[in-house]
């Protein structure tokens, strides 16, 4: 329901304005036209869901992964249905997320813009700081010196700080009274010089095409545009990796019986063989380690076609765990192939240790293993399938430890610590109880909201949540 609420951007009325009284296309109209089909990967579409400064205010930039004339490529593109595509600091963010996941696997970007420029009344928290605003035009920057290519269409409203977007990409579009571009638009220019101007002469298509040089191409519709910038990238001559066709089996078992498999508690760690068999290629798994370190399961497997080193939590990493997790990680780096780690993790309730020594080695362990995962240089990606709680966060490559990408199950949770297992031991006479079981009350439940799935993606804290049956589309 989130989901299908994101994808009507701002509204009907919004959309209605859009689409009939600007005669603009609305944005996933837009990403039809480019694409080569359907196969589209949307990237964290509920960011910003209910953040302080209203609700999923990043919808007004999409990001995504898709292929144009056979090219894989990142997409950033505005809505402005959304708050008139409006940057807000979580937009921001998005964005920048979006570029990373460019420069990592080296894709093609495409930067589709109608926006309204920077949100000013929260410019303290998207324009100043390293990771703000100025970031998206020195990512353009550092990708151009990597050969990446850029392409860019102005779909509309190209305002402000936002007009360097295109204006660094290497070919540029803009539609005949569609588009403007300019730092500062007509109301500006009249309180500054007292001029009247319209838009389209101050900084419409012709304008840039004919006089200025901002823009490489002219274009007498939206139609017409994206099938330019088809064109521009069928002669960018940029094939990053040639794929190819891999035969390869389905599951035994569907992967629609992961929506009755996906744990909605976590009294107990589900048996992650089970979601395995949903996920492989003909269900095969060659288990490595099988009999040792039991909580974690590591192993061989393909996912349509590719081969992929399996790190699978299966209940609290002990010390025996954490050493065979090490050795498997090290094994995939060697060997150059990906790993992929489903985090899987129901603490049990914390046991006094009699020994301080079981302990030490435990940590010492789980730092190897920690080591082993940061330093392995292979695609890593993370599904979180059950409970990511404390240090297991690292050891299984959460977001901290940089996996290429990372995903949740719509029934995951996301903390330090598993609230149901805080403390409940007072150190107080009777008043001093019931206060601190009132203060532990509250603990608990401000950790109950912030653990949960959408709390975390819509801070970006991930990639997204996912459907547990497209798991291996995905």
């Amino acid at each position: 329901e989130l989901l299908d609420s994101v994808s009507k951007g701002g509204g009907e009325n919004a959309v209605l304005h859009h689409t009939q009284r600007n005669k603009k296309l609305f944005v996933r109209e837009r990403l039809k036209l480019l694409l080569d089909d359907e196969a589209f990967l949307e990237l964290s579409p509920l960011a910003g869901l209910n953040m302080p400064y209203g609700d999923v205010p990043a919808a007004g930039w999409l990001t995504g992964i898709g292929k144009i004339c056979g090219v894989w490529c990142v997409f950033t593109a505005s809505d402005a249905t959304v708050k008139g595509g409006t940057l807000y600091p979580i937009g921001v963010k998005k964005h920048l997320r979006a570029q990373e996941i460019a420069m990592q696997n080296r894709l093609l970007s495409v930067y589709l813009v109608d926006s309204g420029g920077a949100f000013l009344p929260l410019q303290a928290e998207l324009f100043p700081d390293k990771l703000h605003g100025g970031r998206v035009f020195y990512n353009e920057a550092i990708m151009s010196a990597m050969r990446i290519p850029q392409v860019a269409v102005v779909c509309g409203s190209c305002i402000a700080g936002g007009a360097y977007i295109p204006t660094m990409a290497e070919e540029v579009v803009m539609i005949d009274k569609i588009s403007t571009l300019f730092l500062g638009g007509p109301p500006l220019v009249k309180a500054a010089t007292g001029e009247d101007v319209s838009a389209e002469d101050l900084g419409g298509a012709k304008l840039h095409c004919q006089v200025s040089g901002c823009s490489d191409h002219f274009a007498a519709s939206e139609k017409e545009a994206f099938e330019c910038i088809r064109n521009v990238i069928s002669t960018l001559n940029y094939e990053p990796m040639p794929e190819e066709v891999m035969e390869h089996d389905g599951p035994l078992y569907s992967s629609e019986e992961l929506l009755g498999l996906a744990p909605r508690d976590y009294h107990c760690t589900l048996p992650v063989k089970l979601i395995l068999s949903r996920l492989l290629d003909g269900s095969r798994f060659q288990e490595f380690k099988a009999s040792y370190g039991t909580t974690l399961v590591t192993g061989f497997g393909h996912v349509e076609g590719h081969l992929v080193g399996v790190v699978a939590n299966n209940g609290e990493l002990s010390h025996d765990a954490s050493l065979k997790g090490s050795h498997f990680v090290q094994l995939c780096s060697q060997r150059s192939i990906p790993i992929l780690f489903l985090q899987n993790t129901a603490p049990q309730t914390p046991q006094p240790r009699n020994i301080p020594q079981a302990h030490s080695s435990r940590l010492k362990a789980q730092a190897s293993m920690m080591a082993a995962v940061a330093c392995a240089a292979v695609p890593k990606i993370t599904i979180i399938i059950g409970g990511c709680f404390g240090s297991e966060s690292y050891l299984m490559c959460g977001r901290s430890f940089s996996p290429n990408f990372l995903f949740l199950w719509p029934n995951a949770r996301v903390a330090i610590v598993d609230p149901r297992h805080l403390s409940t031991v007072s150190q107080g006479g009777e008043s001093a109880c019931a206060g601190d079981e009132a203060e532990l009350k509250r603990l608990k439940e401000k950790l109950e909201e912030e653990s949960s799935a959408f709390y975390s993606s819509a801070r970006l804290w991930d990639d997204g949540i996912i459907l547990p049956q497209n798991t291996r589309k995905v």
